[in-house]
């Protein structure tokens, strides 16, 4: 009986990874979106006319989910798994782990904190509706760290050979 390949591991972190980036983040929209949601719902009952602004700010969580199913596409085509099929060392397997953590931790946290932010800004707007665009520059602060977490992700996923 010849030993166990611990070369097969490598696609199954590489998958490992890019499931991550697309869950973790994915889970951090859907808990954004849903809380800026509850914001705006108590904000439109009393006033139906703010829907179009509150649904912007309830919008903003939901772009780490994209961010992390994109790692995901880059990741999966990358290794193989929606094109033309490659071998991974264990190595090349658990670079792309590493490389898709950074969109993964950033997107849940990043989304659950720029909720925050939003729900805070709906509040803004359900006082004052003309203050509709600093609302979303306070959301959107938290947005660039997201983003930052996405281009390290991309720049690392393209850098494995």
């Amino acid at each position: 009986m010849n030993g166990f390949d611990w070369n097969s591991l490598g696609i199954v972190f590489a998958l490992a990874g890019a499931a991550a980036a697309a869950l973790l983040a994915g889970i951090g929209s859907a808990i954004g979106v849903g809380m800026t949601g509850e914001a705006a719902a108590g904000v439109v009952t009393e006033d139906p006319q703010a829907f179009g602004k509150v649904l912007i700010m309830q919008l903003l969580p939901g772009t780490q989910g994209i961010y992390g199913l994109l790692i995901a596409f880059i990741t999966l085509t990358k290794i193989g798994i929606l094109g033309d099929a490659v071998s991974l060392s264990l190595e090349q397997g658990l670079l792309y782990f590493a490389a898709c953590l950074p969109m993964a931790f950033v997107g849940l946290w990043s989304a659950k904190c720029q909720a925050r932010a939003a729900v805070a800004g709906i509040s803004l707007i359900a006082k004052r509706q003309d203050q509709m665009g600093k609302a979303m520059i306070f959301a959107a602060m938290v947005e660039t760290y997201a983003i930052l977490a996405l281009l390290i992700s991309i720049l690392s996923i393209m850098g494995i050979k």
